[in-house]
């Protein structure tokens, strides 16, 4: 998943981050309300964790940001007020959970995840596109019930790809989705064909029907079957 964590106490920053990234997460961060605002406009994410006091604004701003730009990012709280209105304010403009401060990461990261689960994949536990099926909790896939191994990125790449079926995806955004923003600083995006090649044979090999289609000039996109 790629997460975006705008959190203004270094520490706490630092240590969400260092826990998500090691769960196998694309993690950027925002120290203040003015760099979490500018990487929600530019970059999609799969969740956005906002703490709500921040230097320069409200993390509720944010949040309306995003709501107002029809992100499909979920939202998750965290917050050392815990008052019953601020948690009341955040989930009634668009939030989808409410984490007080302190906390302990691995309840943050599950949040995160039955939050992205929830929104992408209507909360289930299971993923199936034709053949494939899908156990994020496990991070296992299967071809007509054979297990293939997979690499951390062609998992990432076929979840994308799943969450966005039948819709064109350029390289830029597949890249962006798996390497995050330090992405931009890339020459070309060729590297994103070797991922799709080798994610389409895995596939294939396991007798799984070829639900990757090339968009020429653009990029590409999983149809098929649901």
């Amino acid at each position: 998943m790629k997460i975006l964590l705008v959190e203004d106490e270094p520490g706490l920053r630092n240590s969400i981050s260092q826990f998500l990234e090691k769960e196998g997460n694309v993690i950027e961060t925002a120290e203040d309300f003015l760099r979490g605002s500018e990487k929600a406009d530019i970059y999609d994410y799969d969740c956005v964790v906002v703490d709500i006091t921040l230097p320069g604004g409200n993390g509720l701003d944010i949040i309306r940001q995003l709501k107002k730009a029809k992100s499909k990012a979920g939202i998750v709280i965290i917050s050392a007020k815990n008052s019953l209105d601020d948690k009341i304010t955040g989930l009634d403009i668009g939030a989808d959970d409410y984490l007080p401060k302190p906390f302990h990461l691995p309840e943050l990261n599950a949040r995160i995840k039955s939050v992205v689960r929830r929104i992408s994949f209507g909360g289930e536990n299971e993923i199936l596109h034709g053949c494939i099926r899908v156990f994020p909790a496990k991070k296992k896939v299967t071809v007509h019930s054979k297990e293939i191994a997979l690499t951390k990125k062609e998992y990432d790449l076929l979840l994308f790809l799943i969450g966005n079926r039948d819709r064109i995806l350029t390289k830029e955004a597949i890249a962006e989705h798996l390497w995050g923003d330090s992405v931009d600083t890339a020459d070309s995006f060729d590297f994103i064909y070797t991922h799709i090649k080798n994610l389409r044979k895995k596939i294939v090999d396991a007798g799984g029907e070829d639900y990757l289609r090339t968009v020429y000039g653009t990029g590409y996109k999983f149809a098929g079957e649901a």
